[in-house]
């Protein structure tokens, strides 16, 4: 039986509803855009799927019957097989001028972004869907992530605790919802059909790929890689392909939600900054699968168990960026001296930096914190800084993300935050 999880993207749907004539939910496949969707949609809105070769043919040849049939309010599922239906749906909501008349889902953004931006600018809120969050799967109440720790404080007796096993659990699984909606579903089996869709569906179309079996090879590469920094020439040499195309089918897994590259924080107050982006894959269960994981017990205790650990912190705090509608302010910091940060937000003029650690109560961790000092500085009181003054920054306070039973402070300006809090 199918049980529906509530999603925290929900209110922000409501509000770009309100504002919007389109919607567009874009994501990876199978993170249940469409039933979220169908579920809080009124009873007179409409549904029609381009996957249907029946309904996509109409729109393609007769666009302005198609949307006669299916007239708003309605949800035009997998929207990217049309893209020329983008223009007649400019022409109606230009005439009607009715927030929410449609609602559109597609997993292919590299296909659609473009056609999006040239048909329909001013007139669509744009929302990204992840799978399944920590806060969702507990029926928590999700927020974006802010060091803060009375809130933390104020949670920890709201939030059931986990054990590391329960932790794994969750990161073997992953975050695809009908894992989680119909318990009985083989992950296994679930993932390999998976791929199979994602490559020979969204993927067997692009130019950029000629190869379905050496891209299928670079994916577990790149899975292989998550929390690392992106190294176009590795990533190429073991997939036996260039470069540049490295580069292209990065951009892809990027592009169709499956990875997410966090870029390093650059001040010119700080020195020797590494520039290449950081890699994570966004559901830790495909990334376990892809790496041949055959366990979760296997993975808390395998050489991956750290970056996985890792990977899965951040996902979690991208997610509650996004679940918001909001981008992710989240960068890392490394240097030529080989010092880390593993994550820094930004918010307004202040970072705050964050450590994760699988461990209960880690040393040392903050240690690196203090080579982002040099962005307090005033510029005009010190004669060896050259830069803008308006560089000048605040670090709020740190945090390190672990595996601690309780919000405990570390310093008077740091915390150790329990993972399960995100």
């Amino acid at each position: 039986m199918l049980m529906y999880i509530t999603r925290a993207i929900e209110e922000t749907i409501k509000s770009i509803n309100n504002t919007f004539p389109v919607l567009l939910v874009t994501g990876p496949r199978q993170v249940g855009k469409t039933t979220l969707l169908k579920k809080i949609a009124s009873t007179d809105r409409k549904y029609v799927s381009l996957d249907n070769p029946t309904n996509r043919e109409l729109a393609k040849t007769e666009p302005e019957l198609f949307l006669q049939r299916f007239a708003p309010p309605v949800i035009i599922d997998e929207v990217q097989y049309v893209p020329e239906l983008f223009d007649y749906i400019k022409v109606y909501v230009d005439e009607k001028k009715t927030s929410g008349d449609f609602w559109l889902t597609g997993s292919q953004t590299f296909h659609m972004m473009k056609n999006v931006t040239e048909s329909l600018a001013g007139r669509v809120g744009v929302l990204r869907m992840l799978g399944l969050s920590n806060a969702e799967i507990t029926n928590n109440e999700s927020m974006p992530f802010e060091v803060e720790p009375e809130l933390f404080i104020k949670k920890i007796n709201q939030v059931k605790k986990m054990t590391i096993i329960e932790i794994f659990d969750r990161i073997y699984k992953g975050s695809m919802p009908r894992l989680y909606e119909v318990p009985e579903t083989g992950r296994d089996g679930y993932y390999e059909s998976y791929l199979e869709t994602y490559i020979s569906r969204d993927i067997k179309d692009l130019t950029q790929v000629a190869d379905e079996l050496a891209f299928f090879r670079f994916v577990g590469i790149v899975a292989s890689r998550t929390a690392t920094n992106v190294n176009y020439e590795t990533l190429a040499s073991e997939a036996g392909v260039s470069s540049p195309t490295a580069k292209q089918w990065l951009s892809i897994l990027v592009s169709s939600g499956l990875v997410a590259l966090i870029e390093p924080y650059f001040n010119n107050a700080l020195k020797r900054v590494i520039k290449a982006p950081r890699m994570y894959f966004l559901d830790t269960g495909l990334c376990a699968y892809l790496t041949r994981w055959n366990s979760a017990e296997a993975l808390e205790v395998g050489a991956m168990s750290g970056d996985f650990f890792e990977t899965w912190v951040v996902s979690e705090i991208y997610k509650s960026y996004i679940n918001s509608g909001k981008r992710p302010p989240l960068y890392f910091y490394r240097d030529s001296n080989k010092k880390e940060i593993d994550m820094i937000i930004q918010k307004n003029n202040t970072i705050y930096p964050i450590e994760i650690k699988k461990s209960a109560a880690p040393k040392d961790a903050i240690k690196n914190f203090s080579v982002l000092k040099p962005v307090e500085k005033d510029p005009e009181e010190d004669d060896n800084f050259i830069g803008a003054a308006h560089l000048k920054t605040n670090i709020g306070t740190g945090a390190v993300v672990c595996l601690a039973s309780d919000v405990l402070p570390i310093d008077s300006k740091n915390w150790y935050v329990p993972a399960w809090l995100i």
